[in-house]
């Protein structure tokens, strides 16, 4: 079951929930990002903590949402945290969709410390909604109880 993360940049929390996704994926699982307006680069914070996690970082890259058009994702979740006013991307015709949203890390000011924390504490969401999302009885459910189920990991 392939899973896009998406975001506006495609630099920090589609990026780390792509790693984070992969890096606790069962077999038969792959995550891949993308965003609406790439920044062409992944935010060096967001590899550093990825690093520092353990979780690998390879074959990261900041890309358009147009580049899965010709192999389109069963599940689409959007990290974007609405609070923020940010304008999500939705689309992918039949492709499950969930808005599982993100305060974006890299908008903290303060001294290391606090950027540092503001980025393990959005890994650590991740983490919870990830470990929910395959802890869930796939072969059972149907594809409304699926999208029901998407949501409700979202509000974790």
């Amino acid at each position: 079951m392939r899973v896009l993360s998406m975001c506006t940049a495609n630099s920090c929390r589609s990026i780390l929930s792509e790693a984070l996704f992969n890096h606790l994926a069962p077999e038969g699982f792959k995550a891949v990002s993308s965003g609406s307006f790439p920044k062409g680069q992944v935010l060096p914070r967001s590899l550093t903590t990825l690093l520092q996690a353990g979780i690998s970082t390879e074959g990261l890259s900041s890309k358009r949402n147009d580049a899965f058009e010709g192999n389109p994702p069963y599940i689409v979740i959007t990290v974007c945290d609405k609070a923020a006013g940010e304008a999500c991307p939705v689309y992918f015709g039949p492709a499950l969709k969930s808005h599982w949203g993100l305060e974006d890390p890299s908008n903290v000011v303060g001294d290391e410390a606090s950027i540092d924390a503001a980025f393990r504490a959005t890994l650590a969401s991740i983490e919870l909604r990830c470990r929910a999302f395959f802890a869930l009885p796939f072969s059972s459910l149907g594809r409304g109880e699926l999208k029901h189920e998407l949501d409700r990991i979202g509000t974790l």
